[in-house]
């Protein structure tokens, strides 16, 4: 029972998994932003200026676009000729060995999880200011944790048992609403930018860098949470019309549109105030405001909103997608990979995500883990990149509708920016990772290891 034992690559990208087939590339490119523009452009922009980067924020995410842009290429060679709804996590098993497979899919569930229960605290935040503006004023205990003197986040479990009836419903309507809520962030985001250029006060821009170059590789550690979820792209792949042609497509135009949104974003943001000032859980409204701006910073609030949702949305979609992969292959209960046949969902694992990432929203302390999320991406993008390499080795007959260019640097400078990444995070999360890890661990020696598929064959 060989640690390292690979799962045969299923060639056939039309194979009938049960799930429905109802994706084409716009609606990919459109999951990737739903699930990249959110809390990273509405939040961390702001505070990664204010306690990491200054106005050199921008460079900040110019180092973490660039590890994601070689992951993206990587990922794009990968989904196209491996596929399956398991991402990483499966490109691991037909490459690198059942036992990497099942450490980058845990630390799969672990990234999505904890966004999805991070976000909806955000959402919740966001929500309640909203409703105050309106005259409408919910009760304390309803809206705060038990760590903070309340009873329940209310609003955060709300939102995320809601999401999970309508991924239940079907991947259509999901996209939908995934679609709807992009276009209606996006336009905030304009709305933002036409009205910034207008107030931008060079003076700002100085000091531009001023925690130094370390600063701003530290900012890109903590921005990285930005980046959060555009591989769910890639579990998308058993319910793309064709997978093989729009998943590079969805995974690398996604990326492209918003790293240079964040970008455009970050530089005005940090033109308009002082970066001193972003410290804050809504640093672009509060800037907007900060000039007497109350119409855009609205419009932009109900883009954060939208923002949020869709990312709460397309991140849960991933982790159910990401289970329901490793429960097919044996290395998880059968019960998690069980297809409605009427939605053709699995709404077994959508339901039981669900009422666990809700808990976690609603009594939890999420900020003192939120970081854990970084360390599952980019421990997942160097298994991704390295992926590449070693099945260019070991299967070079491979069909690969999609090559990555300049092999073998790519990959490895994928690897390399990332694992620099990963330096940058602090002590305490790579503490709380490895206790993660080593439940997993115990779960994959006890169970997942005698069931696999792969060893049934």
């Amino acid at each position: 029972m060989s640690l390292f034992r690979l799962k045969q690559v299923n060639t056939h990208a039309h194979s009938d998994t049960g799930l429905k087939r109802t994706l084409g590339p716009w609606d990919l490119t459109f999951l990737g932003i739903g699930a990249i523009i959110g809390a990273g452009i509405f939040v961390l922009t702001g505070i990664a200026a204010a306690t990491k980067a200054g106005p050199a924020v921008i460079l900040s995410y110019i180092v973490a676009g660039t590890a994601c842009g070689f992951a993206a290429l990587a990922y794009a060679e990968l989904s196209s000729a491996v596929g399956g709804s398991g991402s990483a996590y499966g490109y691991a098993y037909a490459g690198l060995g059942e036992i990497v497979a099942w450490v980058v899919g845990w630390a799969l569930v672990l990234e999505y999880g904890l966004a999805v229960s991070a976000v909806a605290i955000g959402w919740s935040g966001y929500v309640n200011n909203g409703l105050q503006a309106l005259g409408v004023v919910l009760p304390q205990e309803l809206v705060t944790p038990p760590h903070a003197g309340g009873l329940v986040n209310l609003p955060a479990m709300a939102i995320i048992l809601a999401l999970g009836g309508l991924l239940c419903a079907g991947i259509s309507g999901s996209a939908k609403l995934n679609a709807f809520g992009v276009i209606v962030k996006l336009c905030s985001i304009l709305v933002f930018i036409f009205v910034a250029l207008g107030h931008v006060n060079t003076a700002n821009y100085h000091p531009f860098m001023p925690f130094g170059l370390q600063g701003v590789f530290g900012g890109a550690g903590l921005i990285f949470f930005a980046y959060v979820g555009f591989d769910a792209v890639s579990t998308a792949a058993e319910e793309a019309k064709n997978p093989q042609r729009d998943l590079p497509i969805g995974i690398i135009a996604s990326l492209v549109v918003c790293t240079l949104l964040y970008m455009l974003v970050a530089g005005l943001l940090t033109g308009i105030a002082p970066y001193t000032t972003l410290n804050n859980p809504s640093p672009v409204s509060t800037a907007l405001l900060s000039l007497g701006l109350r119409t855009p910073a609205l419009l932009t609030s109900i883009g954060a909103v939208a923002g949020l949702t869709t990312v709460m949305l397309v991140c849960y979609y991933g982790q159910t997608r990401v289970l329901f992969a490793m429960s097919r292959d044996g290395l998880l209960p059968a019960i998690f990979s069980q297809v409605n046949p009427k939605t053709q969902t699995p709404i077994t694992v959508i339901i039981t995500v669900g009422i666990l990432l809700a808990a976690v929203a609603g009594f939890a302390k999420i900020d003192e883990v939120a970081s854990l999320t970084n360390m599952g991406t980019l421990l997942a993008f160097v298994v991704v990149c390295i992926g590449v390499l070693v099945l260019r080795k070991t299967r070079p007959e491979l069909p690969r509708p999609f090559k990555t260019p300049f092999m073998p640097v790519v990959p490895i400078l994928g690897v390399v920016f990332c694992l620099f990444l990963m330096t940058q995070l602090e002590i305490k999360t790579w503490k709380y990772f490895a206790i993660w890890m080593a439940i997993g661990l115990v779960i994959y020696f006890s169970y997942s290891r005698r069931h696999a598929v792969v060893g049934r064959i």
